[in-house]
Order: structure tokens, then C-alpha cells, then sequence
């Protein structure tokens, strides 16, 4: 048998794997982010009405997006590359399928409930807080990705309490403020391309 005819059996045993660990571990995790929302706002956790209802739901937003970041990470290094040409649309795939994922589940979780601004706003931060730690990952490698969008999250709390209306201040903005949406896209299609291309940083040494 050749190398070209084992390529696709390759391909699939770690695109299953990859893929795989992608859906059940951390969709465990979505699923969990999903049933603390529903469970913060059916008990009043956070305010019902006005600017202060979204500090609790943000970081829970928040924390959904570190999940998919950390999910970046390979606890071999990346033997992936194996998969040659294949790994970016194995990367691409996971991250577009997670985003979904914890979007759906958050989306769930707020069902019956009061969900102040929405879907909208909360379908909007998931996506940018992501793809700030997809950026992250690019840096400081999958396992510490989370720091970028919960540390950004801190920082809008900041901003929520003092009314920012800047565009990059995104998830404290309403739901039909266009700036907003435009900078959450634009971060979260920034860091899908360069995720795609070049993948986490495997190692402190790893350069390239």
C-alpha cells in the first residue's frame, strides 16, 4: 500500500480523534455554561432589567468562549500535521462547530427565561470573546488561550459600569448597535483565518 492510499485512513483516524475530543469534552462544558445561565437567571442571580443584567450572563458568555479556546490545545504537541493539507479544515471545522455548539446551548439555557437584550447580544459576545482567544492561542498556546477573553471580560465589566458606548466595547453595547456587531465579526473572523493557517502555539520556543 501506498503512501498516497494510507493518507485518507490517516486523515480520518485523526480527524475522528480530533474532532471527537472536540464535541465531548468541552461540549460537556457548553452544555454545562448552558444550564448555569438558565440556572442564573431563573434564581435572579443578576439583575431582570437595565445595563447591570448583563454583567452575570457576560461571563458566562465569557467562560464558554475560554472553553473552545483551551480546546486548542494537543496534549501531543500537534501530531496532527500528519494530515498534511487537511489539518487547517480539521482546525476550521472545530472551532466554527464549538462556536455553534456553545451558542445553541447558551441559547437553551435561556429558554423560558429573561434574557436581557437577547440572543442577539448573546450570541454576538460568544463569538467575539472567541475569537479573541483564538488569537490568544496563536501566542501563548491552547492551555493558557483563556486569559485574552476572560481578561477582556473583566475589563467590560469596567466599561458596563461606566457606559461606554465604543464600538470595541461590544459586548456592554445593545443589540442593534452595528459598530458592535462589526468589531465582534471582525475579531472573530481575524482570529478563525489565523487559526486556521497556522494552529496554537505548540511550545515557548515554537516561533514559527
Amino acid at each position: 500500500m501506498t503512501a498516497r492510499q494510507t493518507r485518507p485512513a490517516a486523515l480520518a483516524a485523526v480527524g475522528d480523534g480530533q474532532l471527537g475530543d472536540a464535541c465531548s469534552g468541552p461540549g460537556a462544558g457548553l452544555h454545562l455554561c448552558g444550564a448555569l445561565l438558565h440556572a442564573a437567571l431563573h434564581w435572579h442571580w443578576a439583575f431582570n432589567t437595565g445595563p447591570y443584567a448583563q454583567q452575570v450572563p457576560m461571563i458566562i458568555e465569557a467562560g464558554a468562549a475560554a472553553m473552545i479556546a483551551v480546546t486548542a490545545h494537543s496534549p501531543f504537541g500537534e501530531t496532527e500535521r500528519a494530515t498534511g493539507r487537511w489539518l487547517p479544515y480539521l482546525r476550521l471545522l472545530a472551532a466554527i462547530g464549538l462556536t455553534g455548539l456553545a451558542i445553541l446551548a447558551l441559547q437553551l439555557g435561556a429558554a423560558g427565561e429573561n434574557l436581557n437584550d437577547g440572543i442577539a447580544v448573546l450570541a454576538r459576545n460568544v463569538i467575539g470573546f472567541t475569537g479573541l482567544g483564538l488569537l490568544c492561542s496563536l501566542v501563548t498556546g491552547g492551555l493558557l488561550a483563556w486569559t485574552l477573553p476572560m481578561g477582556y471580560m473583566t475589563f467590560c465589566q469596567y466599561a458596563l459600569l461606566e457606559d461606554w458606548t465604543a464600538p470595541w466595547t461590544w459586548p456592554v453595547l445593545p443589540p442593534a448597535d452595528r459598530g458592535a456587531w462589526i468589531c465582534a465579526c471582525a475579531v472573530f473572523a481575524a482570529g478563525l483565518l489565523l487559526f486556521t493557517i497556522r494552529g496554537p502555539r505548540a511550545r515557548l520556543s515554537d516561533d514559527s
